[in-house]
């Protein structure tokens, strides 16, 4: 009985002590799960902090590089260089051509320089051995012309009513207190100042003071710029009838405010006419209250979506942009392989197209080169890859399939949408001097009208001043004649 006593008293000893192991054993175990989950849970926070890090840092870079394209500071370059290279060309033989001004075909004035009678460095006798000319091209002293208009006023004797002579340099039948008026040229090198050279209303006061001899108020050029785009106002409308029938049409738009709301200038470019348009959106029917729904030509612009629903148009995506993208992916993300094979298609693309343009390609060789590069793009498409960046830059190509190589299908179409970009630039400086935009929808309207004229007239090589005073003198808003029955040289 005792050897089974201490036999139990055996087990139960090992029993206890095997109890306490394991109770032990569970408290490690809870202590390393507790720890295990303080761990997670601070990797938790971790990985959340540096998703919100590369959240913020991603957003910067953004905003760095859409700031690189404004032209908020166009000639900043960030900080600078300790020890820069010396500006300009190298001296020497590897200057380069040399440039000069054009001797000029007329002479007004011609001035008799002889030469010293003592040299001024010794006194001695100076001979007179050659002749040498030198031009000067001055502005001369500007008066304005003052005209005085006697008009004579009559009464029908059959209706009864009034009627007046006009003179065809009057822009106005105004008499009485309106009598005293802006001539049609002021009218209108006040118009190009601020619509094609972006000068604010109070610099062309004072200008106009200080250059030409005109005192005029603030109040007085807003106005006079208001009746010159009423009386532009039909040739605006020729100009949009142009570009929706135009067979290639380029177009962009930017940000723009009326009445300190948001808008957007909208820019539509062909080889010789551009159109302006302030409208309060950015989709499909604002594009189409100026091309049409129906619009068939050639449409070059940027991956914008609302641009793909002109379903009747041929499309070109803008290469410049989608090179630039393949950069900026190329940087941030250097392992990805799929960028740089993109971007040696399109540049491969951009040089058959110069090659076609010079002639050393024949078509059918444009035909075949086409056809290869297609189907390299589309091998490098079908490649899988893991960065969503290049993810989303692959999805929006399958989107844009059909408008990636239209330059290549017919020769001219642009590739890129540099004429619009081209466009937009004045207006942007317009926008930064007038604080955003346009303070009323009056002004808007203005502005369209008259940057279109201004702006086509000079693709059409034709002066816009003189465009904008032939339509300021006539009685009634016209077409303008010197735009629409002069051929255009493009």
């Amino acid at each position: 009985m005792r050897k089974r006593a201490e036999h139990e008293s055996e087990t139960a000893e090992h029993l206890r002590q095997e109890n306490e192991r394991l109770r032990r054993d569970r408290v490690e175990r809870e202590q390393d799960v507790a720890r295990l989950r303080d761990e997670v849970a601070q990797l938790e926070r971790e990985r959340d902090r540096l998703r919100r890090e590369i959240a913020r840092l991603t957003h910067a870079l953004e905003v760095a590089r859409r700031a690189g394209f404004r032209q908020a500071a166009p000639f900043s370059k960030g900080a600078r260089v300790a020890h820069p290279r010396r500006p300009g060309r190298k001296a020497g033989p590897a200057y380069g051509r040399q440039g000069r001004r054009p001797v000029p075909a007329q002479v007004e004035e011609v001035y008799d320089v002889p030469v010293p009678r003592t040299c001024p460095h010794c006194g001695d006798v100076v001979d007179d051995t050659q002749v040498a000319a030198q031009y000067q091209e001055d502005l001369p002293p500007v008066q304005p012309i003052v005209r005085r208009f006697d008009v004579h006023i009559g009464r029908c004797r059959g209706c009864g009513r009034r009627v007046q002579g006009r003179h065809p340099q009057q822009t106005s039948d105004a008499v009485g207190a309106a009598a005293v008026q802006l001539g049609p040229t002021a009218l209108a090198v006040a118009a190009s100042f601020n619509k094609q050279l972006g000068l604010s209303f109070s610099k062309i006061v004072t200008l106009l003071a200080d250059r030409f001899g005109l005192v005029v108020t603030r109040g007085a050029v807003v106005r006079a710029v208001h009746r010159a785009a009423a009386k532009a106002s039909p040739t605006y409308t020729a100009l949009c009838e142009t570009v929706k029938t135009s067979a290639m049409v380029v177009a962009d738009e930017t940000g723009w405010r009326v009445q300190a709301q948001l808008a957007w200038l909208w820019v539509f470019a062909t080889p010789d006419t551009t159109v302006y348009a302030i409208l309060p959106g950015r989709g499909f029917e604002e594009a189409a209250s100026i091309l049409g729904p129906d619009c068939a030509g050639a449409l070059v612009r940027d991956g914008w979506a609302p641009y793909r629903q002109f379903t009747a148009a041929g499309h070109q995506s803008c290469v410049a942009h989608l090179l630039r993208r393949c950069r900026e992916l190329e940087t941030d993300h250097p392992r990805a392989l799929i960028p740089g094979q993109i971007k040696a298609v399109f540049q491969q693309a951009l040089r058959v197209r110069d090659r076609g343009a010079a002639g050393t390609i024949s078509i059918r060789g444009m035909a075949v080169a086409r056809g290869h590069l297609e189907t390299r793009l589309a091998a490098v498409l079908d490649h899988s890859t893991t960065v969503p960046e290049v993810q989303r830059f692959v999805a929006h190509l399958d989107r844009e399939w059909p408008a990636l190589f239209g330059f290549l299908y017919d020769p001219t179409v642009d590739a890129t949408n540099w004429r619009a970009e081209q466009a937009i630039r004045p207006a942007v400086i317009t926008r930064k001097v007038n604080g955003g935009g346009n303070r009323t929808a009056r002004g808007a309207v203005t502005q369209q009208v008259l940057a279109s004229v201004l702006r086509t007239a000079r693709q059409r090589d034709l002066d816009g001043i003189d465009v904008l005073t032939t339509l300021l003198r006539a009685p009634q808003p016209i077409v303008s004649p010197d735009l629409f029955t002069r051929a255009s040289p493009h």
